[in-house]
């Protein structure tokens, strides 16, 4: 099989997701599973579409600020080409800068071959200025510093400035724009964290164990996670920190019967069987059939039994389920995704200022489905991957005044360990910057 250039991958697959608007995980997980790639290009393909994808804001700046023409008025292949070249020359100290000039003119003169003497003379001009760079006024205007010195749109700087402390505004914007950590959760079901650490540690990968989540571990040898030692063998799956969080907050207890409503790629689910000691029954629902299939996959893999799936649209009534209630409930709401940007960077190009109400709109509507299922004296666990007040206590706050056979829990009474996530008392909040973790909102509903 011919090998490919890593450059020229990269490019295809962020041309590809500037046209169709595809996720760019899913495609560099199909590009490296051809095997065209071998050895350090693959990493470096990684590098290069995640690290473009983080930091487009900034590039498109710095383009602006050597270019001619506005990044606004280039053609989109010529763009991309330059956010390959300016990346390389600003954010890998690694490559030399006249590898990432000639190579991104070898591939300028492929793909946008009238362009590749622009190209060319804009790169060379961004090594030559590299340190004449101006930014915006750090004092005047805050946001707009914030914005582009570490890639973000400036209406969800302006969202953040209003959530956070002043001195904590930066450093969040700066955590949001690194690369995440690669955490995984410890199969509890067939072995204990301090054993997969000790299986870790025999084969030379650096890891430790997580902050906060008991069964959690945080891979400090940057690998893929199916190359880690016991994933065929079910010994752990990837979960996030603050994700792992979730079940802990709903505390199912072994015999009872829960459900998940949106319960695709089944790290929540899963981790809810382990707590209930495979032991009861979980109804996980999506509904996105070829999801489930990856609910299935995964349970399968750890070897838990006691998990149901069924095609659903949790937005509508549940006739599927008749009237049988369910001790609790999970309800991990489709959201905006502000909190997992780091993680899935072209998503925060795409999203508007009027998203995070729009789904509020959707998590309200799934969130009084939810509350129909849910015994007298259950629990439901309400949570998103949104740091937005829109999708979290708002949603709540219309919720339960509709609703006044529902109270809502005051989590610092019931888990006083994890007091330093409870801004209010009432609402579980993670921030990557304070906590290490991806931001996650969560809150307890008790059915009187």
């Amino acid at each position: 099989m011919s090998r490919k250039n890593p450059r020229q991958s990269a490019f295809e697959i962020l041309a590809h997701i500037e046209k169709s608007a595809s996720f760019a995980d899913t495609l560099v997980d199909r590009e490296l599973s051809t095997d065209t790639l071998s050895g350090p290009d693959r990493g470096l393909l990684t590098e290069l579409v995640f690290g473009v994808l983080r930091r487009q804001g900034t590039l498109d700046y710095l383009i602006d600020c050597w270019s001619s023409q506005k990044t606004s008025r280039l053609e989109r292949s010529v763009l991309i080409l330059l956010r390959l070249g300016v990346y390389q020359i600003h954010f890998l100290d690694r490559i030399p800068v006249s590898a990432a000039v000639n190579e991104t003119v070898k591939l300028a003169k492929r793909f946008a071959p009238r362009a590749s003497g622009f190209i060319n003379a804009v790169l060379r001009r961004a090594d030559r200025e590299r340190d004449a760079i101006r930014w915006p006024d750090r004092e005047s205007d805050a946001a707009g510093f914030l914005a582009v010195r570490y890639s973000h749109p400036r209406w969800l700087v302006e969202l953040w400035r209003r959530q956070v402390a002043p001195e904590e505004l930066e450093p969040l914007a700066e955590s949001m724009s690194e690369t995440p950590p690669l955490t995984i959760r410890t199969n509890t079901l067939k072995i204990e964290r301090q054993g997969l650490l000790d299986l870790l540690a025999k084969e030379g990968i650096r890891a430790r164990a997580t902050d906060f989540s008991p069964s959690g571990i945080r891979i400090l040898t940057p690998l893929p996670p199916l190359s880690l030692p016991g994933f065929r063998e079910g010994l752990f799956t990837v979960q996030d920190e603050s994700s792992q969080l979730a079940a802990l907050l709903l505390s199912p207890l072994p015999g009872e019967t829960v459900l998940d409503l949106c319960a695709a790629p089944g790290g929540k689910a899963t981790h809810v069987a382990q707590l209930m000691e495979n032991r009861g029954s979980i109804l996980a629902c999506d509904r996105d059939e070829r999801k489930l299939g990856r609910v299935r996959e995964t349970a399968a893999r750890l070897g838990i039994s006691t998990i149901e799936t069924r095609r659903i649209d949790a937005s509508k009534p549940l006739s599927g389920l008749g009237d049988r209630p369910f001790d609790r409930i999970l309800l991990d709401a489709p959201c905006s995704g502000l909190g997992v940007l780091r993680r899935n960077p072209e998503a925060k190009w795409r999203l508007t200022p009027g998203d995070p109400a729009r789904m509020a709109l959707l998590q309200g509507a799934i969130l009084r489905v939810a509350a129909e299922h849910l015994a007298e004296g259950g629990v439901l666990l309400y949570s998103t991957c949104s740091t937005s007040v829109e999708e979290n206590e708002q949603v709540i706050d219309d919720f339960v005044s509709e609703r006044n056979d529902f109270m809502v829990e005051d989590l610092q009474e019931i888990f006083p360990d994890l007091s330093g996530f409870f801004p209010d008392r009432r609402f579980f909040r993670s921030w990557p910057h304070r906590h290490g973790m991806d931001g996650f909102s969560a809150v307890r509903l008790r059915k009187r």
